[in-house]
């Protein structure tokens, strides 16, 4: 009889094996309110994923079909965030350098606050962007993407930041397209003296290369106005961050947009937040906002200065927006598809079916809150978003409160293991104790 019991038992696990492996999707999120500005989506619906990718989107997707089911009644899920302003390139030891010291490693600032990708914005130039694949990107979960440096030494600070010898259109170019598949833009930044070199040759690349510029305008000099940048110098699909900072004439009077970033809209240039330590007032963004002059995109600008002040992380920046009255679906949009586009990533940014499932599921929490900017004056707001989920291609990379996670006693007294690889990404099996 015991070995009748034991071969039963054996055939009734295969079969569950076996429905599991015909699944018609590896996971399920079921009920929350999905938020696709892409796909013109802003309502509860159900999100299927298999392989990866998002399989279905619907009022109501049948959860028998499902390896995995998690219930997000009440969250919102949104694509992965896209962040299209970071400083991730570290570890080299250089102190005082946006490659070495001043930046962070990327997997310890994205998924717990819902980015799923990021684009470091001139950590390297074509001297060392190699350095900065092998070190950063081939080993980050986060997709790390790149806007390479037309300093060929990258954002290592002065005096080679400040080398007109070293800005070479035709090396730059020759790298981003030796890499076209990680190097999205050309950057220039923190350039100080009088001449437009450092914004010709970043443009010269891109036309080479096809990709967009960005700029940080540096020091503010009357030989090289922001009127002529974005009315003359800037193609369309380039971009200007720090668009709030008000160090470059961003504001001409006291709540009055300078007439040149209206100038710059119409031509087609892009405008990004990029926030930073030390490039977002509220003495500028509010009466920028109440003009109706919004981002294009928001990001973050993080580096250890930056994430320890006024900024913090991607998503206190977006609350910031709801703060300023922002609506959540624009948030959204701003921190979504309007940077794939701008980064020409459209395969990210959306749920499309067949996209890859990047996904945040997050929550809005209320409450009597502040917001600071770059010199410490606070905006109170009421409204915060927090990261729930964050899935990386299907799998699971980050949960804050276990929801992809069973209950501890609902499992056999020896467990080991609570998830699947076809989901799951968090918690692998643990090693079995070694005996004594």
């Amino acid at each position: 009889m015991k070995s009748i019991a034991v071969a039963a038992l054996i055939c009734f696990i295969a079969l569950i094996a076996d429905a599991s492996a015909q699944a018609q999707y590896d996971l399920l999120l079921q009920g929350g309110h999905v938020i696709d500005p892409k796909n013109g989506i802003n309502a509860v619906r159900d999100v299927a994923i298999r392989d990866g990718k998002v399989a279905a989107v619907a009022d109501r997707i049948d959860p028998s079909g499902a390896v995995k089911v998690v219930d997000i009644k009440g969250l919102y899920l949104t694509p992965g965030l896209i962040d299209i302003h970071v400083h991730v390139y570290t570890g080299t030891g250089e102190r005082g350098s946006y490659a070495g010291d001043n930046s962070v490693y990327p997997d310890g600032f994205s998924f717990r606050i819902g980015v799923t990708t990021v684009v470091d914005v001139g950590g390297a130039g074509w001297r060392n962007f190699e350095d900065f694949k092998q070190r950063i990107i081939d080993r980050a979960k986060t997709r790390v993407l790149a806007m390479i440096n037309i300093v060929g030494h990258g954002m290592r600070g002065n005096p080679l930041e400040q080398d007109l010898s070293d800005m070479q259109a035709k090396p730059t170019a020759e790298m981003a397209l030796r890499h076209r598949d990680l190097i999205v833009g050309v950057k220039t930044a923190h350039y100080a003296g009088p001449e437009w070199a450092p914004v010709e040759q970043a443009v010269e690349a891109g036309n080479i290369a096809n990709i967009p510029v960005m700029v940080d305008f540096g020091a503010n000099r009357p030989e090289r106005p922001i009127t002529e940048l974005l009315t003359r110098k800037l193609r369309p699909g380039d971009i200007y961050t720090h668009v709030y900072s008000g160090l470059r004439d961003e504001l001409v009077a006291p709540g009055r947009v300078n007439p040149a970033l209206w100038e710059g809209r119409k031509r087609g240039v892009i405008f990004d937040v990029g926030h930073g330590g030390g490039s977002f007032t509220w003495r500028v963004a509010i009466p920028a906002l109440k003009e109706d002059f919004l981002p294009d995109s928001i990001s973050t600008d993080l580096h250890i200065g930056s994430m320890n002040s006024g900024m913090k992380d991607m998503l206190n920046v977006m609350s910031k927006f709801l703060a300023m009255g922002m609506p959540l679906e624009e948030v959204i949009l701003r921190s979504t598809w309007n940077p794939a586009r701008e980064i020409k990533r459209e395969q990210l940014g959306h749920l499309s079916v067949g996209a890859p499932a990047d996904i945040s599921v997050l929550q809005l929490q209320q409450g009597q809150l502040g917001f600071v900017d770059m010199y410490g004056a606070r905006l109170r707001g009421k409204q915060k978003l927090i990261c729930e989920l964050t899935l990386r291609n299907g799998k699971v990379a980050y949960d804050l409160n276990g929801i992809t996670r069973p209950d501890w006693d609902t499992l056999p007294k020896d467990y080991r293991a609570t998830g699947d690889a076809r989901w799951d990404a968090i918690n692998p099996a643990a090693p079995s104790p070694k005996p004594r």
